[in-house]
């Protein structure tokens, strides 16, 4: 019996990948002066989750812990949101994606594959336009909106929404985070995102929203991206995906999630995760 448990010890630590490795907790200082915060964990070919708009880094904890066991994973809390700096400008989508390209430098790494999920899907494609893809293993944006030009209604709708979230930061919080979801989550679950989303400041929030609506043409990146990209999204956003595919031809996957909500990766993670493993492996072929 005890040859049989050291047996299973050997096997158990000859194959470390079988086990998710717990995140550590790091901060790198971009050019200009901003503490960014990420989570790391793993070995392996590079993958950075970045979160979309006033979300922290460990929503993206069940790709953490799934694809640490055999990658380097890597979840950014983008400038102004999780523990990163606050500062008081610098929130442009070209700023951000600087950031990313700064802490990919900082870390070495090779290829990465970058993940994207709403607002930072606009933030990866000015990513694509300043830097371009040369040093990107692949790109996956999720569930982003992205258009040739935003319709005056949209712009008026958000433009008011912008102004009741400066009136009632938490409110609009808690709405917005309950709108993520399709699929019931844990009630503490949820409030702990809100709590994370409410840290970012109302204005701060507010001009990310303004910024990223206010681009006009992210033709130019898109035309940069020389990676395969893969847009993983649900039905609303149908009309970024006919757009990313007018303008990423034979480049671009898509994968619909039906019956999911806006945070589909929390919503269904298991096919979330099968979807971005089968994408990252056939990058190797």
């Amino acid at each position: 019996m005890r040859l049989r448990l050291v047996v299973v010890l050997i096997c158990i630590l000859a194959v470390p990948s079988v086990f998710a490795q717990a995140a550590k907790s790091d901060f790198f200082k971009t050019s200009d002066g901003v503490r960014i915060h990420y989570l790391e964990a793993g070995s392996g070919r590079p993958i950075v989750f970045i979160p979309g708009w006033t979300m922290p880094a460990w929503i993206w904890q069940k790709q953490i812990d799934e694809f640490s066991k055999k990658y380097h994973v890597i979840a950014v809390d983008p400038r102004s949101q999780g523990e990163s700096d606050q500062p008081t400008s610098g929130h442009l989508p070209e700023t951000r994606s600087r950031d990313y390209k700064e802490l990919v430098d900082h870390l070495g790494l090779k290829q990465p594959i970058l993940v994207g999920w709403s607002m930072a899907c606009g933030e990866l494609v000015k990513y694509a336009e300043q830097f371009g893809t040369n040093n990107v293993g692949g790109v996956v944006l999720v569930d982003g909106f992205l258009s040739d030009k935003p319709s005056p209604e949209m712009f008026a709708a958000i433009s008011g929404w912008m102004n009741q979230l400066q009136q009632d930061r938490q409110k609009q919080a808690a709405g917005f985070v309950r709108s993520m979801f399709k699929k019931p989550q844990p009630d503490d679950y949820v409030q702990r995102i809100v709590d994370a989303s409410v840290q970012v400041p109302a204005d701060t929030a507010v001009v990310l929203i303004y910024n990223m609506i206010a681009v006009k043409d992210f033709s130019p990146g898109l035309a940069r991206m020389n990676r395969p990209v893969l847009f993983a999204y649900q039905p609303e956003s149908q009309p970024t995906a006919d757009f990313l595919k007018s303008k990423l031809g034979d480049k671009l996957r898509l994968e619909r999630f039906d019956g999911d909500g806006h945070a589909l990766f929390v919503d269904d993670p298991e096919k979330f995760n099968r979807v971005l493993e089968a994408f990252v492996q056939s990058l190797h072929k």
